[in-house]
Order: C-alpha cells, then structure tokens, then sequence
C-alpha cells in the first residue's frame, strides 16, 4: 500500500472515530444522569409525602453516588414548595435509612456543606440577581399580579427562595430546577408555577429530551395522572419557546 492511500485510510478511520464519539457523547447529554434521576424520584416522592417508596429511593440515590448533603439539600429544598411537614418527614425518613446502612457496615459520602456567603449586598438583592439569572432576563418595572397584590410575598421569594436556599451551591441550579418541577408536578394543582419553572429548566441547560424523561420518571414513581399533567405543560413551553 502507497502513503499516499495509507494516509488517506488513516485519515478515514480518524473521521469516523471522531463521528462516533460525537455521536456518543450527544446521545448521553440527552438523558438525565443517574444522580439526577435519583433527585427527581426523591424530590417528588417526598413533596408527595410517600414514604415507604421514598426508603427505597433514598437508598438507590446514595448508591447512585449523591452524597448525605446533597440528599439533604433535596429534601430541604423541597419545603419552599410542598411546605415543611413534607420536608421534615422527609428528613426523619432520611435519618433512619442512614441509620439502617450504617448498622450494616455502609458508610455514605457526607459531601461538602454549602460554601458561606461573601457578597455583603442585601438579600433581596442577591435573590434578584439569582431569579434574572435564572429567568434569562432582568426584571424591570412595577410589580404586577400577586407581586402587586401582596408585595410581601415577593419580598420572601427574593430574600428567601433566591437567595436563602436558591444561593446555597450543595446544588446546582440545574439541580435546583429538577426538585422545583418534580415536587411541583408530584402535588398537582400548580400548573402555572410549573410552566414557569420548566421554561428555567431550558433557561439553565436542561434539554427537552431530558425534560420528557423527568415526566417518564413521575409517571413510574407518582402516577400516570400527575404525568399527563406535567406532559401538557411541558409540551405547552416546548411549543412557544
């Protein structure tokens, strides 16, 4: 064989090698990872208040590789939405599942705890920057809607969804998001809220692919009801976005 064809065939096997791999990597980056797939199951599962299933999916998320503080953050996190019964039912259920491994020789990654925060500017502030950053535009103008209607609500969601737990980097926004959608969709009845928050799942990189896996995942964990809803929904801001 010649260089000339040797070259030619090297540079051949080059190109598929590199079509493959690209190939490959895009296909993992349309599903959710295991450990976000674990966060959705136990997000939802515990705004739903079902503990038992919850046992076996807290398990499965440690064995996934999400540390101790990872899952609490999750399960923390999931007050600002189901309300702190659910959340600290949640932990008590948490606790004993540690309990459990531990008694069985297993000893769980604790994980980093949430970095402090330096920036000295007030909170409002701070969860404002957060909710533009996550919103992909600023918010500029009067308050409008309930924000009008009872301006101390927002006050609490800026100062204390936003920043309070938002600025907290136990998670990421990615992270954040998937909790948001998993518990608002497990309790029903909050469509808008959820059409908001799916269209920040695509605002912080979440595909649409990934998205309608999270709605295969309720619908295998909470219901095929609770999943229809959530499919209306998401289909609803894929459409106009």
């Amino acid at each position: 064989m010649t260089m000339n064809k040797i070259s030619k065939l090297m540079l051949f096997i080059m190109i598929v090698i590199a079509t493959v791999t690209v190939h490959a990597q895009t296909g993992a980056d349309q599903n959710l990872s295991t450990k976000q797939q674990a966060i959705v199951r136990i997000a939802a599962l515990t705004g739903r208040g079902s503990l038992e299933q919850l046992k076996e999916e807290l398990n499965a998320g440690l064995e996934a590789g999400l540390t101790v503080n990872q899952i609490k953050e999750v399960i923390v996190h999931v007050y600002a939405y189901a309300g702190f019964p659910r959340s600290i039912r949640g932990l008590q259920t948490f606790m004993t599942v540690l309990d459990e491994r531990k008694s069985k020789g297993v000893n769980d990654v604790m994980g980093n705890e949430a970095s402090p925060i330096e920036d000295d500017s007030s909170k409002y502030d701070r969860g404002k920057a957060i909710l533009d950053t996550l919103l992909d535009s600023p918010q500029r103008g009067p308050q409008t809607g309930y924000s009008s209607f009872a301006p101390v609500i927002e006050i609490f969601l800026k100062e204390h969804l936003f920043a309070d737990i938002f600025e907290r980097d136990v998670l990421t926004y990615k992270e954040r998001e998937l909790v948001t959608v998993s518990v608002l969709a497990a309790i029903g009845g909050v469509e808008p809220m959820l059409q908001s928050h799916l269209k920040i799942c695509l605002n912080v990189g979440l595909t649409a692919d990934q998205l309608q896996q999270y709605v295969g995942i309720i619908k295998t964990s909470i219901g095929k009801k609770e999943a229809n809803s959530a499919k209306s929904v998401l289909n609803g801001v894929l459409k106009n976005k």
